[in-house]
């Protein structure tokens, strides 16, 4: 199939110039259009882009070295193939012309062959030229740094994207034919014999090939790349490497403080877990010594009253006055087994263990000496180290509000929701209290944060004192 023809733009202030010109084109079947100056032209060239220009080089007004600045200095010109025409044959004209921009000269007369030969090459270049804009055009919308390069340990580059000096801060004429410096000169020292064995056993193995690695930046800081690139085998035998580079930066910082947040995290966890663990045992001795004083001391006392209340009755009877000792002896000892009572239950309630939390603080309720209500609880029992945690944090508020906040009335709620149980104690104390290190409630704060939970102290002065503690309940 026959070439199509191409679009030449005819400039020719002379019309058997013009004709000379424009009737062979036409014959040979190209669009052919025609204008009589270089103001002309340039007007045509941005309403349409022809694939060549022929121009005569003397002409009045704009002439062909006028013309060929003005295309050569327009960013949307400049790849326009401009023939020049001249009525001289001499070398030194034909220098001029060429300097001044033109691509080709036409000596005048001329035959049609060779202006046929001209534009036909011309036409060529002009192709060329729209693809290598297209490429360009390409390559700057690539987030990455395209490159041809040689298969040699300094990757000699033929061809690099201006992206290279915005991910390795040289320009990349630097990098053309090692003009600078080679690229292998800016991979990391301990990345580099990585990168080289990698592309070697690729290219050994005919097959592309991904890497990241580290380069070194004009600034002196270290940036991650992904390359990705291939052996590519010319029809001459010629081979070379074809590939693009990435700024991956961003993405390994990301990646380096996502490890970093997630070991914190197994950290604070493992942390949480050895916190539990010690406030559980804790705990366990906790019970084990309200169990013993209860099941040990408290019952002795018991016995030994219990026996000495038989003897009493005997005494009263035979020695009134030993009696009257006994009985004092008998209320110092219900006064010690009271204490010891009120002991065991500080030091773990049997009533949390044997009955729940809402059971247990029902009772501390009880014992208040002010107007105090457990307004809402849960039904259903929560996990004990839950229930103990909050069964303290609520003991503790209420101690605070009856010997500290001159509080008249106090109320408590209980909740658990989408694995959540928290404790609120309200006072109408005061205020201005603080949680402090070394206070009741400071030291409860390691118990709730073990449970991965959180205690809050709001006291504003003259506005009464409520504490909250909030912990996992799953």
């Amino acid at each position: 199939m026959p070439e199509p023809g191409a679009d030449i733009l005819v400039v020719a202030s002379r019309e058997p110039v013009a004709l000379e010109v424009w009737v062979p084109l036409e014959e040979a079947g190209h669009r052919v259009r025609t204008v009589a100056d270089g103001l002309a032209a340039i007007t045509e060239l941005k309403r349409q882009l022809p694939d060549v220009v022929v121009a005569e080089w003397e002409a009045p007004g704009l002439d062909g070295r006028g013309l060929c600045e003005a295309v050569r200095g327009d960013p949307e010109l400049r790849d326009t193939h401009v023939i020049v025409m001249t009525s001289s044959a001499r070398a030194e004209r034909a220098a001029e012309a060429l300097e001044a921009g033109a691509d080709d000269y036409l000596a005048t007369p001329f035959e049609q062959t060779e202006l046929l030969a001209r534009v036909r090459a011309g036409r060529r270049t002009s192709q060329l030229r729209a693809s290598e804009a297209r490429l360009r055009a390409l390559m700057a919308n690539v987030p990455g740094a395209i490159y041809r390069c040689a298969p040699d340990r300094e990757w000699t580059m033929e061809l690099i994207s201006d992206e290279i000096e915005r991910i390795s801060g040289h320009p990349p004429a630097d990098f053309i034919d090692s003009a600078v410096r080679t690229f292998a000169s800016i991979i990391h020292p301990d990345d580099r014999e990585r990168v080289e064995n990698a592309v070697f056993e690729a290219c050994k193995a005919r097959r592309p090939f991904v890497l990241e690695y580290r380069i070194q930046h004009a600034d002196g800081d270290a940036r991650w790349v992904l390359e990705r690139g291939q052996l590519v085998h010319g029809t001459n035998g010629r081979t070379w490497l074809d590939g693009a580079i990435f700024d991956i930066s961003a993405r390994r910082e990301a990646e380096e403080e996502r490890r970093r947040r997630e070991a914190e995290q197994a950290r604070v966890a493992e942390l949480r877990a050895s916190r539990a663990r010690i406030i559980e045992a804790a705990d366990a001795a906790r019970r084990r010594i309200e169990r013993d004083l209860h099941d040990g001391a408290q019952q002795r006392f018991v016995a030994v009253a219990l026996q000495l209340r038989h003897l009493l009755s005997r005494l009263q009877k035979t020695a009134p006055d030993a009696a009257l000792l006994l009985e004092d002896a008998l209320d110092e000892l219900q006064r010690a087994t009271d204490e010891l009572r009120e002991l065991a239950r500080g030091i773990h309630p049997a009533l949390l263990t044997e009955r729940g939390l809402v059971r247990a603080v029902e009772a501390l309720i009880s014992r208040l000496p002010m107007a105090a209500k457990l307004h809402e609880a849960p039904k259903e029992r929560l996990p004990q180290p839950v229930e103990t945690a909050l069964y303290y944090v609520i003991a503790e508020s209420l101690t605070n509000a009856c010997k500290h906040a001159d509080a008249s009335a106090v109320t408590v709620d209980i909740g658990c929701a989408q694995g959540r149980a928290w404790a609120v104690v309200a006072d109408d104390g005061v205020g201005d209290a603080r949680m402090t290190e070394g206070s009741g409630l400071g030291g409860l704060s390691d118990r709730v944060e073990a449970l991965d939970g959180r205690l809050t102290v709001q006291s504003p002065p003259g506005r009464g004192t409520t504490v909250r503690a909030e912990v996992a309940c799953d």
